[in-house]
């Protein structure tokens, strides 16, 4: 059976480290490379969105680094979550030109963790903002996303790679983990582990998942920052950046 399309792009999830995911792709239009589809999960799927849509990476980041981590959080005090990311739903119906998947000008798939079956959902057709909010909304900390009748949190806690709804339809596949998973030396806080545990439990099926990938990126510097530092944006950048044009450098795959 013939591949459908040339170059897949899968990114991960990984919250504030998902601006490294723009580093990234920067680096790979800067060699030729333009993905004809893309998969995301949680960040991955905001960058995913964004990018199927037609933005540029550099003026991506600074739309969110303009706000401040609070104006995407709301304080809630329901029993399904301690937060809302309405300033996240509030970004993406501003800067978002497509409002359903059909509208995108490259074909995207976002994972969503069904809470009520256990099981991950791609979706690729119909509303896009609420699947993309859906796919964000971290368990506990952000309240999920009811749709249909069912509530919708993370694909990262099923899929935080989903290269499983495009590795057949393309003949060359890029995969971007930007929560590094191997040994750490220093877990002196609470914070600290609850963030390992949550990389962890993610990144459970990530070196299965890498093999599947053509080209596999994962900055191994990004484990210095937390899921929150939004404001370090730029310096996550940089480093996605680095590392996939040393990756593309070392690739025989991509020349």
């Amino acid at each position: 059976m013939a591949k459908k399309y040339k170059t897949g792009l899968a990114l991960s999830g990984g919250a504030a480290r998902g601006l490294a995911h723009l580093g990234v792709v920067k680096a790979l239009y800067e060699k030729g490379i333009k993905p004809d589809v893309i998969s995301g999960t949680s960040a991955g799927s905001v960058a995913g969105a964004f990018l199927a849509d037609g933005h540029d990476p550099e003026k991506m980041l600074d739309i969110f680094l303009e706000k401040k981590l609070y104006q995407f959080l709301g304080l809630t005090f329901g029993k399904l979550g301690l937060l809302k990311i309405s300033g996240l739903r509030d970004v993406l119906k501003k800067h978002l030109k497509a409002k359903k998947f059909e509208d995108l000008e490259i074909p995207l798939y976002v994972a969503c963790t069904n809470l009520n079956s256990g099981e991950v959902e791609y979706f690729s057709e119909g509303d896009l903002l609420e699947r993309v909010v859906a796919s964000s909304s971290i368990p506990v900390l952000f309240t999920p996303v009811n749709m249909n009748g069912s509530l919708y949190a993370d694909g990262g806690i099923l899929d935080n790679l989903p290269v499983t709804p495009i590795r057949k339809k393309c003949k060359k596949l890029i995969g971007v983990h930007v929560n590094y998973t191997g040994p750490e030396k220093e877990i002196d806080s609470m914070i600290k582990i609850a963030e390992r545990s949550f990389h962890l439990s993610t990144g459970a099926r990530i070196r299965e998942v890498a093999e599947e990938c053509d080209l596999f990126i994962e900055p191994e510097e990004l484990k210095k920052y937390g899921l929150l530092d939004v404001d370090k944006g730029k310096k996550m950048f940089e480093i996605g950046y680095k590392e996939a044009k040393k990756k593309l450098k070392e690739s025989k795959i991509f020349k």
